[in-house]
């Protein structure tokens, strides 16, 4: 499996992905340790720095290009501080950005993480604080995009849908999507969505990469270490949203493959267990299986590929991507 898991690592340079979603700014903020406060039973830090990455459909975007993927990102951000710097940051990333509409009046989501530590010691989270804005509306973002969706989808290899659920993304937008990419000759166009809050809306696409929590959700179930809990799940999520396959991210628990008419696929975990930092890791699972997919690779091959990214992926602190040399370096050492 190894050759054959770098011979498809090696397919995902230049694949085109367009990227369609819900950006947000993930704002760190470090500083440290001083003293406990006196006017109150909290620590008082001393200000370090503050770094701004794209979040959600961005971060998606940014793992794509860190793929050697060529990218596209349909989204919206706020005529604000936070939303220049994202569009900055996108374009110093390699993601093509001219489908991010800046929007006036509207607040871009931002989730600001206060870490802190000693001058010797790694920084833990201690506090986050989430501004959200009111909900976008989708009408006005996708006649901003005007032609320029359809024409990038004209020429993609896949799109990753990134749903987190700040209204740029609608089931009528999806529908459009598929029509446009039915009428383009040759083979299927795949097409994953990654639902935060309402994965059964999305119907008939190529795959989705739900976490286990957000599938109990869905179904009410608790799956825990249950392995005939999380196969009627996986099998029922499935069947609910017709995809071609469902991969479920458990954290420490692996994955599981669910594809119709096939055994269920478990995958451990690789690397070490003792995560450093989970923030946009489900990104970077859905952002390697889509270039997996959009170069050829199998379900269950492209899987694999996610494992080891998502394995990578949460040993770095903060919101990160993952280069193909560095899957290249995992897949070879891991015996």
């Amino acid at each position: 499996m190894r050759e054959r898991l770098i011979d498809a690592l090696d397919a995902l340079a230049g694949r085109r992905t367009v990227v369609v979603g819900d950006i947000a700014a993930d704002e760190f903020l470090y500083g440290r340790v001083a003293r406990v406060s006196r006017e109150a039973p909290v620590l008082i830090l001393e200000y370090d720095t503050t770094l701004i990455v794209p979040g959600g459909a961005g971060n998606a975007a940014n793992n794509v290009a860190a793929l050697g993927g060529r990218t596209s990102l349909f989204g919206c951000v706020g005529r604000d501080a936070q939303g220049a710097r994202l569009v900055e940051a996108l374009a110093a990333a390699g993601v093509d950005a001219r489908g991010v509409v800046r929007v006036r009046g509207h607040v871009t989501t931002t989730k600001t993480r206060v870490l802190a530590g000693g001058i010797h010691s790694a920084k833990q989270q201690v506090v986050r604080i989430d501004r959200k804005g009111e909900l976008v509306a989708p009408r006005t973002v996708h006649e901003a995009w005007g032609r320029r969706l359809d024409v990038a989808l004209a020429s993609c290899d896949a799109v990753l849908i990134s749903d987190y659920g700040g209204g740029v993304v609608t089931p009528a937008l999806v529908r459009h999507v598929k029509r446009t990419l039915r009428l383009r000759k040759g083979r299927q166009i795949p097409i994953l969505v990654d639902s935060r809050y309402d994965l059964g809306r999305y119907q008939g696409l190529t795959a989705s990469t739900p976490n286990e929590s957000e599938v109990e959700a869905m179904l009410g179930v608790r799956i825990g270490d249950d392995r005939r809990v999380l196969e009627r799940a996986g099998r029922t999520v499935l069947q609910q949203t017709r995809m071609a396959a469902v991969l479920v991210t458990r954290g420490s628990r692996g994955m599981a493959l669910f594809e119709a008419d096939r055994p269920t696929v478990h995958i451990p975990i690789v690397g070490s267990d003792e995560i450093a930092d989970v923030t946009g890791a489900g990104d970077t699972v859905i952002a390697t299986v889509t270039q997996a997919l959009a170069s050829g690779a199998s379900f269950e091959d492209a899987a694999h590929l996610a494992n080891y990214a998502g394995g990578l992926v949460v040993m770095k602190r903060g919101t990160a991507t993952v280069s193909r040399a560095e899957l290249r370096l995992a897949i070879e050492a891991d015996r």
